[in-house]
């Protein structure tokens, strides 16, 4: 397995570019199924779970091709004209839990699919009842056999009022893609308003789908006879573009991240002025200066959009170990999402964890040592920190990293960054 070493303590100054964003990209590739036309889709990031992505839609038969570019926003091609089956395997599915994202459109599109129990980060339990559910209002036949969670409509979906117990965004996704080709009208109530989502929504509404509400907590979908190809650019990553703002103000330095948004990171960016930050934005940019400055604790509480984002839990809880005094992080999202203290304690952090709860106090310096990267965030994590720490960091496991961050090393050590990879 490849290891990252980081030799920390160097302030990173200069300017990087956002990819693509990981959270809206593969539900994106996931609703190409749904049309037997070519679909292109621009800035594309050169990612793990990509090109897993494409092993799953090969198996199907889509002609999927990815183009990646060096400098990331790579081009990914597909052409679902001719569908060999609809069943996802369980060797795909388990290295990548958005797998299950693929039950939507296929259910929708050829009325039946069986996808192996997802897998991904081990996070916590993320049950996709709330998919089977909807799917079952629309007139899905589900069974769980050996593993696999069957779906069948031999008559085609029909529409209907679905109210999702929780907001979950992958649900949203997948009834979102589900309801497009159903017969009528379908109304997702307690839907996620994740930007990742909306990227989506606008993204199948340029397929010629039906689809209101967009950016609210209710969805109006009039299902539509077929979908055609079409030409799509992928948001640019909120999570990457706030973890590259933490790494400033964590070594503090000056970094200016460019093609990114800064309307979807509204509750970050204040948690970085409260943190003592100057961040200045621009239409397509943002720029953080933390130089000569400490950093100040704050108190960060997840929940989903536009609360603060659960990816981002980890990477702030690196940042609060170099505060000012206590604060208090608690995790309302996932039951398992603190995999990351125990390594960040080795570094040298003091934090307590409690349930959902954990409280750090403020150390004036980390102290590099040998970590293990647990999941994707926890792994940006340990990054973070490797770079704001004395001395030499190897973290192990990236694997987790590469899933969701493209060419990091590369991108950091544009900044500066004294970072390698150390090839297993």
């Amino acid at each position: 397995m490849d290891k990252l070493q980081i030799t920390g303590g160097i302030p990173l100054q200069g300017t990087v570019t956002a990819s693509g964003a990981k959270n809206a990209v593969l539900p994106i590739l996931a609703a190409t199924l749904l049309t037997p036309e070519a679909c292109q889709i621009d800035n594309v990031p050169s990612l793990r779970d990509v090109y897993t992505t494409q092993a799953l839609l090969e198996q199907f038969g889509v002609k999927a091709v990815f183009s990646p570019n060096h400098l990331g926003q790579g081009q990914f091609s597909t052409n679902a004209a001719t569908i060999t089956h609809t069943t996802a395997p369980y060797d795909l599915v388990k290295t990548m839990r958005a797998s299950v994202l693929v039950m939507g459109p296929l259910l929708g599109r050829f009325h039946e699919v069986s996808v192996s129990l997802p897998g991904g980060c081990a996070i916590g339990a993320r049950p996709i009842d709330q998919h089977l559910k909807g799917f079952e209002a629309m007139g899905a036949q589900i069974t769980i056999n050996e593993g696999y969670v069957q779906a069948k409509a031999p008559k085609g979906l029909v529409g209907a009022r679905i109210v999702m117990d929780i907001v979950t965004v992958t649900g949203t996704e997948n009834l979102l893609m589900a309801a497009v080709l159903a017969k009528g009208t379908t109304v997702l109530e307690n839907a996620a308003r994740e930007p990742e989502v909306d990227d989506l929504a606008n993204m199948l509404n340029a397929m010629g789908a039906k689809i209101t509400g967009i950016g609210s907590d209710t969805l109006v979908i009039e299902g539509v006879s077929q979908l055609r190809g079409c030409q799509y650019s992928v948001m640019p990553d909120r999570i990457e573009t706030a973890t590259f703002l933490v790494a400033a103000a964590m070594t503090q330095g000056f970094v200016k991240v460019e093609k990114t948004n800064a309307k979807i990171l509204d509750s970050a960016l204040a948690k970085l002025k409260q943190a003592g930050a100057e961040v200045a934005v621009g239409p397509d940019w943002i720029s953080l200066d933390m130089r000569n400055k400490r950093i100040m604790s704050v108190d960060i509480r997840t929940a989903p959009f536009p609360g603060f984002p659960t990816d981002l839990q980890a990477q702030f809880m690196a940042l609060n170990t170099l505060g000012t005094g206590a604060s208090t992080v608690v995790e309302t999202i996932f039951e398992n999402r603190f995999m990351h203290v125990p390594e960040l304690i080795r570094l040298g952090a003091k934090i307590s964890v409690d349930g959902r709860s954990a409280v750090i106090e403020g150390v004036e310096e980390l102290h590099a040592a040998p970590v293990m990267a647990t999941d994707l965030r926890a792994s940006a994590s340990l990054v973070l920190a490797a770079l704001a720490a004395k001395g030499t960091t190897v973290i192990d496991r990236v694997y987790h990293l590469d899933r969701g961050y493209e060419k990091i090393e590369d991108k950091l050590s544009q900044l500066g960054a004294d970072v390698c990879r150390l090839a297993s």
